[in-house]
């Protein structure tokens, strides 16, 4: 079941999702947190990172996993996950612990199988953050006719390699390859909640409520999981 909430701003949404993590975190603070990357979430992280200097939100005993990560990239290059994490909320905001998978392992699929395991032996996500690509993406789980339930290797779709283009200077080889999470990972949360803005994703959220699920559109396959809040803004819902 997916509640739909449509937010007047990107401002707005940002402090109602903070929300939703400020009364996870009070209702269980070692809760395993669940988090993504891209332009969107930085507003929101922005505002719990506010929220934890000003004593409003404590994250010192919770666990992260992130969903997924460029291959092969190093961990110190500006572009990895790890990197962006680091410069938008771990620098910043205390965990108890933070993982991402490794995108300089020389054995992607131990290494995918490696993450689920340590997930699972977390107890899953008491709260997963997602997006949602331009095609449906969610994580890097791009449109197939048929999905992996682990994570895996995953070659990524054009228009998300164009979308990730402006991240890159024209000197660096851009990754066309990720390390993803899978749909079993996802699907161990308890509560998901899936954070979208700007009029570029309108369509692709349309289609989302349109009743059906769609093999070709990954995200569609949230509402058969049993707690997803969307929270967007005004220009993602098309209004």
């Amino acid at each position: 079941m997916i509640k739909k909430i449509v937010c007047d701003s990107y401002e707005d949404a940002c402090r109602y999702a903070a929300d939703i993590y400020a009364g996870q975190l009070k209702a269980k603070p070692d809760s395993v947190l669940g988090l993504a990357t891209g332009s969107t979430p930085i507003g929101l992280y922005n505002e719990l990172i506010s929220r934890s200097r000003a004593g409003l939100i404590d994250f010192s005993r919770a666990r992260t996993f992130n969903l997924d990560e460029y291959y092969p990239i190093k961990a110190t290059h500006p572009q990895s996950y790890r990197a962006f994490m680091e410069e938008h909320l771990f620098s910043k905001v205390k965990f108890a612990d933070t993982r991402i998978m490794n995108g300089e392992t020389a054995d992607p699929h131990a290494e995918c199988a490696g993450y689920d395991a340590q997930i699972e032996a977390a107890g899953g996500f008491d709260l997963l953050l997602l997006g949602i690509g331009v095609n449906g993406h969610i994580a890097f789980i791009e449109p197939a006719a048929s999905y992996p339930l682990g994570s895996y290797l995953v070659d990524l779709a054009e228009d998300t390699i164009v979308a990730n283009s402006r991240f890159f200077s024209e000197d660096e080889t851009q990754p066309v390859i990720a390390l993803s999470m899978g749909l079993s990972p996802i699907f161990m949360a308890k509560r998901i909640l899936m954070f979208v803005s700007g009029a570029n994703k309108a369509d692709i959220i349309k289609k989302l409520f349109d009743g059906y699920l769609h093999t070709d559109l990954p995200a569609s396959f949230l509402h058969l999981h049993p707690d997803v809040t969307i929270v967007l803004d005004k220009a993602a819902s098309g209004e």
